[in-house]
């Protein structure tokens, strides 16, 4: 009996050495290792990829697109639609998940993509203003309508082959934080009108914000929208 009790103590006080050794390796040693390594070598992107303006406080992250709207007239109207606030450069359609998704504006409770094919609401095998209401065409159609309305000013008229896809239709998490070039300079006279700038000056601020292809061929050349209209608010206004 007495051995009996003597090997079940040294087993428990075995098992609670084991347990505090683990705790300490794997939940203090570990962790901290770990969280060293990656602050040394890779600080920027532990820390979320922030984006800082020009005051040095944190406006965001690289990897999360955000959007760029006027203030609604009754913030407690739910059904209220948000309009875009043309002095900014504005990102990818976040609606992509539909109309049953939570992620209609850039939230972050859920990502993902809509469930239509690319033909959802074709006529003729092409999206036209005769696409019913409420199916992928359809909003692909209202959404260029509203880039070429928005983005023409009285010296510049959009066209509508010039309106990329990225432009009416959203990524497939309905996050993505990047536009294409094309994009981007189909806004640059509007941005230049209502910020009072030179649309030379805007042209550079695009050029010099697009990211070419990774390694040369990976991807396709992109531009981040919250660094570009970060270094946007850093221009000086006439």
């Amino acid at each position: 009996m007495n051995n009996s009790a003597g090997n079940t103590a040294r087993l428990i006080g075995a098992g609670l050495r084991a347990l505090l050794v683990l705790t300490v390796i794997c939940g203090i040693i570990y962790p901290l290792a770990v969280t060293g390594i990656a602050q040394a070598l890779f600080g920027d992107k532990a820390n979320g990829s922030e984006i800082k303006d020009s005051s040095g406080q944190v406006v965001g992250s690289s990897l999360i697109g955000q959007t760029y709207d006027l203030p609604k007239q009754d913030p407690d109207d739910a059904e209220e639609t948000a309009k875009p606030d043309l002095r900014w450069f504005q990102p990818r359609p976040s609606n992509g998940l539909g109309g049953n998704s939570v992620n209609t504006r850039y939230s972050l409770i859920l990502s993902g993509a809509t469930n239509r094919s690319a033909d959802n609401g074709a006529v003729g095998g092409r999206c036209t203003e005769d696409a019913a209401e409420g199916t992928l065409c359809a909003q692909v159609v209202a959404a260029k309508d509203a880039v070429i309305a928005d983005n023409s000013t009285a010296g510049y008229q959009v066209k509508p082959e010039d309106v990329p896809a990225d432009a009416v239709t959203s990524s497939g998490s309905g996050l993505d934080p990047d536009i294409s070039p094309a994009y981007a300079e189909l806004q640059i006279h509007r941005v230049a009108e209502r910020n009072k700038l030179d649309v030379k000056q805007v042209e550079k601020l695009v050029s010099d914000h697009t990211t070419g292809r990774f390694l040369g061929f990976m991807g396709e050349p992109r531009v981040n929208v919250l660094e570009l209209n970060t270094a946007l608010k850093a221009l000086p206004k006439s």
